[in-house]
């Protein structure tokens, strides 16, 4: 069992989860990993959504749920609608932790789950978010899959020191937290190696560049795609196209995305040429002025090229490999 939630992410964060409305490129069936645990590590399988989101099966109160694995959301979170059926239960004052927090400019309320179990790790008294989750749902009814129950966010990725293959879709979590060292035979040969910077809000970031102007990009699996600012793109003159998708986020208003190309996207010392990127307004998703700074955050490192490059997180030694 493991009790320590970050202090709450410091009582208050920006939580981020797009949710693309039509398919891009993602027809293809979601592969499988076998599971593979130890007694002090847990393995476990993940299937892609047709959206692009790596899901996990747990038991919250022991009902089934399924999860989506968000490295770019500080604290889980669990679907409004779905908390009557979940049973969860509201937080107390002997708790310490807030009723509520704000979410993108909105106050989404605190719950509690008695009992959170993914895989053979059972998480007592777990402390969630609900949020309305509903752009998520309108995205997988059209996709004619399985809607979401929630997200595993970093409150609890951190705490089990957990590696997420983007690749192999597999999530290995650390079920004993004095054992030292992470799980054994994992092989990163011939990737390389990117740290990770984690703010005070537990968002992650990386290094990079974009046509050789220095960035930093969040690492996140909950977006489709890797998406930039706007505005970033404005400022170095690269041309975006219309597309007909949109993306949705926690609290806001869904956005139109748009399409620009290229000549060479930098991650630390791995270099993409010639990539399509989607753009978006990030305002409002990056805050705390991270898209004026030095150097700026660019956008969001996202799923489809987590995925093509064999990323390779890892919350323990906070870095992320890619090939």
């Amino acid at each position: 069992m493991i009790s320590n939630h970050l202090s709450f992410v410091r009582k208050c964060f920006s939580l981020f989860c797009a949710a693309v409305a039509l398919v891009i490129e993602l027809g293809a069936a979601p592969q499988r990993a076998d599971a593979r645990a130890t007694t002090q590590f847990e393995a476990l399988p993940l299937v892609r959504s047709r959206q692009n989101h790596l899901l996990v099966r747990a038991f919250i109160n022991g009902k089934a749920a399924w999860l989506t694995v968000d490295t770019g959301a500080p604290v889980s979170a669990i679907a409004l609608n779905r908390r009557e059926y979940f049973r969860l239960k509201s937080t107390t004052a002997e708790s310490n932790l807030p009723t509520r927090v704000q979410i993108n400019g909105t106050f989404n309320n605190v719950a509690i789950a008695r009992e959170l179990r993914i895989g053979g790790l059972a998480l007592v008294d777990q402390p969630v978010v609900t949020v309305d989750l509903g752009y998520s749902a309108r995205a997988a009814r059209f996709a004619h899959e399985q809607e979401i129950d929630g997200i595993i966010g970093a409150d609890i990725l951190f705490p089990t020191q957990a590696v997420l293959d983007c690749e192999r879709q597999l999530l290995i979590l650390k079920t004993d937290p004095g054992v030292l060292g992470s799980f054994p035979g994992f092989n990163r040969r011939g990737l390389r190696a990117v740290p990770i910077q984690v703010s005070d809000d537990y968002n992650l970031y990386v290094n990079g560049s974009v046509n050789g102007r220095p960035a930093r990009l969040m690492v996140d699996t909950g977006s489709f795609t890797t998406l930039l600012h706007r505005s970033f793109l404005r400022r170095m003159r690269i041309a975006t196209r219309e597309t007909p998708y949109s993306s949705s986020a926690v609290n806001l208003k869904e956005r139109g995305v748009r399409v620009a190309h290229i000549r060479k996207l930098s991650v630390g010392s791995v270099d993409i040429f010639a990539k399509d990127v989607g753009v978006i307004d990030l305002e409002g998703l990056i805050h705390n002025g991270l898209l004026e700074g030095s150097p700026p955050v660019a956008g969001l490192l996202g799923a489809e090229t987590l995925r093509r490059h064999h990323g390779i997180i890892d919350f323990g030694t906070r870095t992320l490999y890619l090939r």
